[in-house]
Formats: C-alpha cells, sequence, structure tokens
C-alpha cells in the first residue's frame, strides 16, 4: 500500500478516535450539568416547602358570648371569624350574627364577641365584631380605654353602636375624662342595663 494513503487513513483514524472522546466528553459534562439543576430544583423545592410549614404560624383569640365554648383558642395565621366561632364550639340558639362579618380576617389577640338576639336590640346598638382589633392602641388589658377610643373602637362593645360612640366622645370633648368606669352612666342613653353588659369591656386608663 503507498505510503501517503497509509499517513492518511492513520490521520482519519487519530482524527475520528478525538471525534469520539470530545463526543463522549461533552455528553458527560452535559449529563453532570443537568443532574446538577436537577438537584438544585429538589433543594429549592424542599427550602420552599419549609419555609410554607414555617409560614403557617398559630395564633390566639379570644372568643366571647354566645358560643358554646368560650375563651382562649389558637388558629391559623389568616383565620377568619367564621374560623373563630367554630373553633369555640360553634354559637347558642340566641347568637345573633346578622351584623357580624364571618369573612373577616382576624388577627393574634383580638377578642371577638358574638351578641345575643335580645341583648343586640337595634341595628346600631349591635356589636360590629368585624370593627374588632385587639392590637389597637386604646385598648388596655384586653379592653377598651373610653378616654381615648375612637367610635370605631367603641363599637366593638357589647351595647355600644355608632349612635352611642359618639355621645361618649362628646361627653368626655365637653366635661373632660371619665374618672370611673361607672361615670359613663352620665351620657345619656347609657343606664343601669346597658352598663351591666359593657362594664367588662371597658376602662379609664
Amino acid at each position: 500500500m503507498d505510503k501517503q494513503k497509509i499517513i492518511k487513513i492513520a490521520v482519519a483514524v487519530v482524527i475520528g478516535i478525538l471525534a469520539m472522546i470530545y463526543y463522549i466528553s461533552t455528553k458527560q459534562e452535559s449529563t453532570d450539568y443537568e443532574d446538577i439543576l436537577s438537584n438544585t430544583a429538589v433543594v429549592e423545592n424542599k427550602k420552599e416547602e419549609t419555609v410554607t410549614k414555617e409560614e403557617k404560624t398559630k395564633i390566639k383569640v379570644y372568643v366571647a358570648g354566645e358560643v358554646n365554648i368560650p375563651g382562649v383558642i389558637e388558629l391559623e395565621e389568616g383565620a377568619r371569624i367564621e374560623d373563630a366561632i367554630q373553633g369555640a364550639g360553634g354559637v347558642k340558639a340566641e347568637a345573633d350574627l346578622k351584623n357580624i362579618n364571618l369573612a373577616y380576617e382576624i388577627s393574634d389577640g383580638e377578642k371577638i364577641y358574638i351578641p345575643n338576639i335580645a341583648e343586640a336590640g337595634t341595628e346600631e346598638e349591635t356589636v360590629n365584631a368585624s370593627n374588632a382589633s385587639a392590637g389597637q392602641s386604646n385598648h388596655s388589658n384586653g379592653k377598651i380605654n373610653i378616654n381615648k377610643a375612637t367610635a370605631t373602637e367603641l363599637i366593638t362593645v357589647p351595647g355600644i353602636g355608632a349612635s352611642t360612640a359618639q355621645k361618649i366622645i362628646t361627653y368626655r370633648e365637653e366635661n373632660g375624662k371619665f374618672q370611673a368606669i361607672e361615670d359613663v352612666k352620665k351620657v345619656s342613653g347609657i343606664g343601669d342595663s346597658k352598663f351591666e353588659s359593657m362594664k367588662d369591656y371597658i376602662s379609664v386608663k
């Protein structure tokens, strides 16, 4: 065989071998890279799952009034008033829910009061639980400070509606701060009966 042909064949064989080695090496690197990406995705998914579980923190709220099991209950963050009522064993037959926003999202430390049908009286005097927020600055030990509370805060107290809340605000502006919770009876429209329903939920400091 011609010497030149032998050289060409040898060169072709070497090139072929090098090409095969390059192909195998490239494929291996590609596979390794895909494995790295796959493993990274698995790790990230696990991290997201862990974060999601950690984010589901617990909150505590106090449910009172016409529920079967009043008291402090623990719920997941983002729970609604409806969930709190269920956690308190549901409502009694005498409960008045017509002005309660069951879809209201509650926060840690809130107090939810479910009024009685007889106690609720007119719509204006019914507790507006959807506005309740125990984290507000005018709450003291879970009670509403009648010397500082806004009308929105005052109507979260059993027996106080929009009209009565405004009368309380007007009275303290004209006569100064209430010295004792009993002084609220000096406000027009608040008698002994109404005072009895609100006394455990108000303070003067």
